[in-house]
């Protein structure tokens, strides 16, 4: 077997577990806090809710909420200014993928000085960060367990991968009574982008044991329990989402992913859309090109899916993708790539971009960006 190595952070998890936010923020020293979040946060209340349990306990919140979706190199740079300029100890990231990776990136520039972009790749971060406790708001991004911040190089229109073991932060708190102000919409995109992360990171090249196990977990969590929490924001379903991400986090940042998340990048950086929208497109024509190199774990994913082992791995693999298709129409969200990009035109500069990403060199079958591009004629 491979040699492998497993990172994950402390993690706190249960309904009501935000109250352990303060003991947590002194365990690492802190006297005053840099809370990372975003306006529709601040809006639902919960940004007030973590200061006011920070201030109850004797700690100074700043805030820091100048964030938008997909995170930009000079939000962060911002930040990070802000961040010295007002003398705090450690980072608090609250929110989705975006505001906690834009947690990381400030935390990247505070211990490490430069730009945001001289960190783009895997093992860039030669310093220690500031202490840093996420919270995550959404059941999807994985992002507060895992080694990996996506920031936006505004310049070149791409969404930068950063991997590094230094992006671990030292405690997760993860709160599944945070889903129940989510919409539907947000509730359903994150839940497929988990979703992608475990398979991506299911037939990655470096799967190991210990991520295989928390993959099939994390599929077999959201394929039972995705429709409850959507329509009925079940509390039960919205906890298990949590789990499942959780799970995919953890699978994620030690596996890797694939030619999903190089493109979802690619795109993403291009269009400025939905991170988690970009896969219920993508996701299964991916798959299918898959196969041929990993028929066996296909097959295996589907059982999980579909629960019953009737057919030959093959088809058993197909059929999985096929159910993939029924269950994304089923939940009334956009399945082809031209609903959310404006035209065919870039496809093949989105799609050159794109198998440079880190992302694609841990996918199980090499692919060009011919191959991207008929993948993309396919989710078209």
């Amino acid at each position: 077997m491979q040699i492998t190595k497993f990172a994950i952070p402390e993690i706190i998890f249960g309904n009501g577990s935000i109250k352990y936010l303060a003991p947590c923020a002194h365990r690492l020293g802190a006297k005053r806090v840099f809370l990372v979040s975003d306006v529709g946060l601040e809006t639902s209340g919960w940004v007030e809710r973590i200061r006011s349990i920070l201030e109850a306990d004797g700690l100074e919140c700043i805030i820091f909420s100048e964030l938008t979706a997909n995170p930009r190199d000079w939000q962060v740079h911002k930040g990070a200014k802000a961040y010295e300029e007002c003398g705090a100890d450690v980072i608090i990231g609250l929110g989705g993928g975006s505001p906690i990776d834009a947690a990381k990136g400030i935390a990247t520039i505070v211990g490490n000085g430069g730009r945001i972009r001289d960190y783009e790749g895997a093992n860039r971060i030669m310093r220690p960060l500031p202490p840093m406790i996420f919270i995550p708001s959404t059941a999807g991004s994985g992002s507060d367990v895992s080694q990996y911040a996506i920031i936006t190089d505004t310049d070149r229109q791409v969404k930068m991968s950063i991997i590094s073991r230094s992006l671990v932060p030292n405690i997760s708190i993860i709160d599944p009574d945070l889903l129940v102000t989510k919409t539907r919409e947000l509730i359903v995109s994150s839940a497929v982008d988990a979703l992608s992360h475990a398979i991506e990171s299911y037939v990655s090249r470096l799967a190991s044991p210990f991520t295989e196990t928390q993959a099939l977990n994390a599929i077999g969590l959201i394929a039972t329990n995705l429709r409850a929490a959507a329509d009925d924001k079940d509390t039960e379903a919205l906890k298990n989402l949590s789990i499942a991400s959780t799970a995919a986090g953890m699978s994620f940042s030690n596996a890797g992913l694939g030619i999903g998340h190089a493109l979802a990048h690619s795109l993403g950086g291009r269009y400025d859309v939905v991170h988690g929208m970009v896969h219920p497109m993508l996701l299964p024509p991916i798959m299918r090109f898959n196969i041929p190199s990993c028929t066996e774990k296909m097959a295996t994913i589907a059982q999980t899916i579909n629960g019953v082992r009737l057919a030959s791995a093959k088809s058993l693999a197909e059929q999985g993708c096929a159910t993939l298709e029924h269950m994304f129409a089923e939940l009334r969200i956009p399945v082809r790539l031209r609903d959310i990009v404006p035209d065919e035109s870039r496809l093949e500069q989105i799609c050159r971009i794109a198998v440079q990403d880190a992302c694609a060199v841990t996918n199980p079958r090499q692919a060009t960006w011919r191959d991207l591009y008929e993948i993309c004629g396919e989710a078209w």
